[in-house]
């Protein structure tokens, strides 16, 4: 990944001694000395009032608001209250039956029938219809669970790719600063005839790459805060809080538990879903209870009025007796895809920490010993290069050996934060 600082352009400047010696030419470079002060100026103050008006917050905040924000999980309770709602309909009667009838049906006279008619369920069906809407409202819980759960790693991931990036900036920074140090010498040293002009062009060269570089950082950069503004999900410049450790900090044992804990209870959850729903089937092979009231005429002389009362026996209740058959292989189906994820998760874990440690490893060298060592080799090397001791080449290979290290270092360290947090959150399929 390419990236870098600010670049102070003056530097940039040819200093030939010869060429600086004509007043026609010294005009000129103060003039473009001037210039690029204040084109510096004028960037330098729109970089910072894009920077103020970002919000900076830390990683607990990023996932407290994301977790607030979230449309997946605001969608999530819209279902848990739909659920909810429904445990309403848990008692079923049938529509009311109301029925004219009007004619010569008792004798020549034109007579009238209105009769009403209600059916009511019986036995336990009420009972199996309003456990099944509980079942179902817990299971919109705890498939909102592991949606809480992505979002947590999502923001994770997007808030250290953001830290990472940072870090790759400072990187450029630093050596925006050793390659303005080395142009410094060896224009002094082409000066005084000490060396070649060779070395000033490969050096203006490295500092105008730097220079190219910052923009496709800065570029970056932008790429990841809006990657992070995504899963938190809000119209502010949120940005993490540059004074958080580069390096992941993992709860021990609890990403793991976690998920194994989350991933259980939705398949359990699901499976006490289609037990209830079996249950429901078998319940609606119960007669359903009728009663209903009637009054007629006859011989359209006086109202007469009576009472009736009826069952619903369902005869042909294979239908139901089939879905209840189907709901209990759906147990089945359930308990196999919860073993089957537990298997997954068991390897996936051991993959994870195999990773983890030998990006661990990596880190551990760079943090006790590489980065000393490139700090040595830079420090050594541009004295030795000062004082004459060091030739150019010599000079700019211990130097791009340095360097090297270094973005190594940084690689090592955002290669051991992605392995720290999906060993923290390990990925699981809920079908």
């Amino acid at each position: 990944m390419k990236s870098t600082y600010n670049i102070n352009k003056k530097r940039l400047l040819p200093m030939a001694s010869g060429i600086a010696n004509l007043p026609l030419r010294t005009l000129r470079l103060n003039t473009l000395q001037l210039t690029n002060k204040t084109l510096w100026l004028i960037a330098f103050l729109l970089v910072s009032a894009v920077t103020s008006a970002q919000e900076k917050i830390s990683l607990e905040k990023a996932i407290e608001l994301a977790k607030s924000n979230n449309i997946d999980l605001k969608i999530a309770d819209k279902e848990i209250e739909k659920q909810t709602v429904l445990k309403k309909t848990a008692f079923q009667p049938e529509p009311l039956e109301v029925q004219y009838q009007g004619g010569q049906f008792n004798s020549a006279d034109y007579d009238h029938n209105v009769s009403i008619q209600q059916y009511f369920p019986m036995g336990n069906i009420t009972k199996a219809n309003r456990q099944l809407q509980e079942e179902l409202a817990k299971l919109a819980e705890k498939q909102k669970a592991l949606s809480s759960y992505d979002i947590e790693k999502a923001v994770t991931l997007a808030y250290y790719q953001y830290l990472y990036g940072i870090s790759i900036q400072k990187l450029n920074a630093e050596l925006n600063e050793i390659y303005t140090k080395f142009l410094k010498n060896a224009e002094l040293r082409f000066q005084t005839g000490e060396s070649g002009n060779i070395e000033v062009i490969s050096a203006k060269a490295k500092v105008k790459e730097i220079e190219t570089q910052k923009a496709q950082l800065e570029y970056d950069l932008a790429i990841y805060q809006k990657q992070l503004q995504f899963f938190i999900q809000t119209d502010e410049n949120v940005v993490p809080d540059d004074k958080t450790v580069l390096q992941y900090s993992m709860v021990k044992e609890v990403g793991n538990s976690k998920i194994e804990g989350l991933m259980t209870d939705y398949y359990e959850q699901q499976i006490s879903v289609y037990q209830k729903e079996a249950n429901t089937h078998k319940a609606m092979r119960t007669p359903k209870l009728g009663v209903g009231y009637f009054a007629q005429t006859i011989d359209t002389k006086g109202l007469y009025q009576g009472f009736t009362a009826g069952l619903q026996i369902p005869l042909f209740g294979g239908v139901n007796t089939a879905k209840a058959q189907a709901s209990a292989i759906s147990i089945s189906q359930s308990q196999l895809a919860l073993d089957k994820n537990k298997l997954r998760l068991n390897l996936q874990k051991q993959e994870l920490q195999n990773n983890f440690a030998k990006q661990q490893k990596s880190l551990d060298y760079y943090q006790t010993e590489g980065l000393q060592y490139a700090n040595q080799i830079i420090n050594t090397a541009q004295k030795s290069y000062a004082n004459g001791d060091m030739s150019y080449w010599s000079y700019i290979s211990f130097l791009n050996q340095a360097i090297d290290i270094k973005k190594q270092y940084a690689e090592a360290t955002h290669n051991f934060n992605q392995s720290a947090i999906e060993l923290q959150f390990p990925t699981i399929k809920n079908n």
